[in-house]
């Protein structure tokens, strides 16, 4: 386990909360302890000099304020970790079907610094390295955070063998879009059937059109309408109802789907932190409907 981080401005208590969810759900779960994401890994993706600096403890004054929270030597310990958590997750989704990483989801990090409460993008790196090592050809990240995935938009930008998919609220952070292989901005209010309707408009075609291997899903809790931090409306059910469908749609056509925590955002941590469990729950449950073989390089 990686080490329990300092507390900054950002609430670290949620994933603690998460995994006591989980475990006090009833519903069988089997948990995987990560190993740390390998520093040349991250230097793929990211800029070396601020891989350093994230390792060192050494950030500039500037780039934590962008990130939101001092970068101890505690927080690189553990962003190593989460970054190996979708990695593991991805790997596990490859044997399964499904997996999830009950952290991470950075999709703001970008190549010199990190932003958005977010040190190294998980996505970013699992992307590269699925490929890197030859064991995807093309990787689709889905992307339904509150928030659009402009980190992973950014470091992504340009490359054939990645497709980036970003449903969110255009008028919440950031400010300052990234171009995504394609973006979905929603009004605000956006409730469960305008939601539902623009993932079924996009996800199937994206899916058939592009051909990939596998998928990685940005599972941010945040587009709930209790959510502090998020400007749409979903209920619990659409929630259910969202996270459904995106397995479904990467089963049915026999691919591997490993989903990233994400966003989530309240004063009350424990109904957060129930609304992840109760994602992931949800998405085990839809992936045990498939028995199908997996894709297979």
């Amino acid at each position: 386990m990686a080490p329990r981080p300092e507390r900054g401005t950002f609430k670290f208590d949620k994933y603690f909360i998460v995994m006591e969810e989980l475990r006090a759900s009833g519903q069988a779960i089997t948990e995987h302890a990560p190993d740390p994401c390998p520093r040349e890994w991250l230097e793929a993706v990211h800029c070396p000099d601020y891989v350093e600096q994230v390792f060192t403890a050494a950030v500039p004054k500037e780039k934590e304020r962008r990130i939101g929270f001092p970068v101890t030597r505690h927080i690189a310990s553990r962003v190593r970790h989460t970054n190996g958590g979708t990695w593991l997750a991805a790997r596990l989704a490859r044997k399964h079907g499904y997996a999830a990483n009950s952290a991470a989801g950075s999709h703001h990090a970008l190549y010199e610094t990190g932003a958005g409460y977010c040190v190294f993008n998980d996505l970013a790196v699992c992307a590269n390295r699925l490929i890197a090592e030859g064991q995807a050809n093309r990787v689709l990240i889905i992307d339904c955070d509150v928030h659009q995935g402009d980190g992973t938009a950014s470091l992504m930008a340009g490359r054939e063998d990645v497709f980036t998919l970003s449903i969110h609220a255009e008028k919440n952070f950031p400010v300052r879009k990234a171009r995504s292989s394609l973006d979905i901005g929603l009004p605000d209010q956006t409730d469960d059937a305008g939601y539902l309707q623009a993932l079924q408009n996009a996800v199937p075609g994206v899916l058939d059109r592009f051909g990939p291997d596998i998928v990685l899903y940005q599972a941010g809790v945040d587009p709930h309408e209790q959510d502090k931090l998020g400007r749409l409306a979903l209920s619990d059910d659409g929630l259910d109802a969202r996270d459904r469908f995106v397995i479904a749609q990467a089963r049915s056509r026999g691919l591997p789907i490993a989903s990233a925590l994400g966003g989530g955002y309240g004063e009350d941590q424990r109904a957060v932190a129930a609304r992840h469990a109760r994602s992931m729950l949800t998405m085990a449950d839809e992936n045990a409907k498939f028995r199908g073989p997996l894709v297979q390089k």
